[in-house]
């Protein structure tokens, strides 16, 4: 992709957090530390259940003074149900923004915008703002602005407009989960999906709801199974469709397009599949485990 694109994120929403509390408000409840967060500094974060399982993920920026949170449209309501839950006497007000995101990607987009390659960096946008992607630089720069026009500010740019599928795409082509479509709500833990490797969680910040579990994950290896892109070989599994290694369960496709997906997988199968020559396989498809440079740790 030789040219710099953008896609105006349909699928996206925008709760607003304001008050004198707000930034207290939001670091005692969410995994990465709001106090990092400001004009020029995005994170990716999210909400556990008290026992460490997922409920939600978002990005958080600070616009005209007030915490944004960028999270998925059709479960917004909830997750502004569940801060509700938990504002109590906090001087913290907690509304829908009216506010459009988009996505933009291609080679040095950040420079579009005059923000530096840095994870997170920020900056001002035509009465909004834009920020690199906190989690994988190479997804490029998200941007929150007005609606009325938005595709006209990205334009002016020289950034060519494009469906969300291309940027699903290359969601899948980095191998990163889209929220509740791959992550297991009320189930799953940070660690089995990314979220260290991809800057969502911060084990230095203290005590956030389900940050006992998160840690005692971490420091004591007990991650089992994890999300994976997976190249897939044949006819693409439907979501939730079974993995198999022979006649054992080895896990479950989530999102995909084409021949590339996300699968929750057993570490123990892929091993095992490895070991022994034995494909992974989901019905008439071959599910082969891919290792992105982001999910690779030094040594």
């Amino acid at each position: 992709m030789d040219e710099c694109q953008f896609t105006l994120l349909e699928n996206r929403a925008l709760i607003a957090v304001s008050g004198e509390d707000a930034r207290e408000f939001l670091q005692g409840l969410v995994s990465n530390d709001i106090h990092r967060v400001g004009p020029d500094r995005a994170v990716y974060s999210a909400l556990l259940t008290p026992q460490g399982k997922f409920l939600h993920d978002f990005f958080v920026t600070e616009l005209n003074g007030e915490l944004i949170l960028d999270c998925e449209a059709g479960r917004a309501d909830d997750l502004l149900q569940r801060l509700t839950m938990f504002k109590l006497r906090a001087k913290v007000q907690l509304t829908q923004a009216d506010f459009k995101v988009a996505a933009a990607f291609g080679p040095d987009v950040h420079a579009a915008f005059g923000l530096s390659p840095g994870p997170g960096s920020a900056g001002p946008f035509h009465n909004g703002c834009a920020y690199v992607d906190p989690r994988l630089t190479d997804m490029g720069v998200r941007a929150v602005l007005s609606g009325h026009g938005a595709a006209e500010k990205l334009e002016s740019l020289g950034l060519t407009a494009t469906g969300a599928e291309t940027y699903d795409a290359l969601r899948l082509s980095h191998g990163l989960p889209d929220g509740s479509r791959d992550i297991d709500v009320d189930k799953s833990t940070l660690l089995e999906c990314g979220f260290e490797e991809l800057n969502g969680v911060d084990f230095d910040k203290g005590c956030y709801m389900g940050q006992e579990l998160t840690a005692r994950t971490r420091y004591r290896g007990l991650v089992k199974r994890r999300l994976f892109p997976v190249d897939i070989e044949g006819p693409l599994p439907e979501p939730g469709a079974t993995i198999n290694f022979g006649k054992r369960e080895a896990g479950t496709v989530k999102s995909g397009t084409g021949g590339r997906a996300i699968a929750l997988l057993r570490l123990e199968a892929i091993a095992e599949a490895r070991a022994s020559g034995t494909p992974l396989r989901s019905g008439d498809a071959v599910v082969i485990p891919v290792e992105p440079k982001w999910m690779i740790r030094e040594p």
